[in-house]
């Protein structure tokens, strides 16, 4: 009978300090997002000369990573490294011959640290997210290329306004999913 009551405890104790991880990593993205709307209604900057949204949402999320590596590992590690692209073709560091070759590199580098972390049991198997980030960026450059949606939009991803939506985006929908309904009300 001991012997249930330590393993009900471990259970309790480790549901908690989840549930508490997933709270703290919430509001870490609620905060960059405020932090980051602030920033760019306050700078102003322009995103072709400071090309930062993509870059500043990826080092957000592994920051946010830190406090519950079960979620959004995949998001983190893909926005990082295909920030740091994106900053450097805007930067004009990357010639645009290579543009193409170094998007791939930084993908393969980023695929290659999920599968470190899906060894590790943080990405479960049969990840879609990594697909649908690539796919959401080569429908735009398709798009973007075939004129059929204004360059100007370019300007969006690149600015704090992208990473500020979307932390908060995040940080809302992890709140919402940490609490759990129990005999009919809403927990945290």
């Amino acid at each position: 009978m001991n012997i249930e009551v330590k393993g009900l405890m471990k259970r309790i104790s480790v549901r908690a300090t989840h549930r508490t991880n997933n709270l703290i990593q919430s509001y870490i993205l609620l905060i960059f997002g405020v932090v980051c709307l602030l920033l760019a209604w306050l700078l102003h900057l322009n995103p072709f000369v400071y090309p930062i949204g993509v870059l500043v949402f990826g080092i957000g999320a592994l920051i946010a990573f830190l406090f519950n590596p079960y979620r959004l590992a995949v998001v983190s590690w893909m926005m990082t490294l295909i920030g740091i692209e994106v900053y450097f073709v805007y930067k004009n560091t990357i010639p645009g011959n290579q543009i193409l070759a170094t998007f791939l590199m930084f993908a393969a580098i980023a695929l290659l640290l999920i599968a470190i972390m899906a060894r590790r049991g943080y990405v479960k198997a049969g990840a879609l997210s990594p697909a649908i980030i690539i796919g959401v960026i080569g429908i735009f450059e398709y798009l973007l290329i075939a004129r059929m949606i204004p360059f100007n939009t370019v300007a969006f991803p690149l600015s704090l306004w992208f990473p500020g939506i979307g932390f908060l985006l995040f940080g809302l929908f992890y709140l919402l999913t940490s609490a759990r309904a129990v005999n009919g009300r809403w927990q945290r």
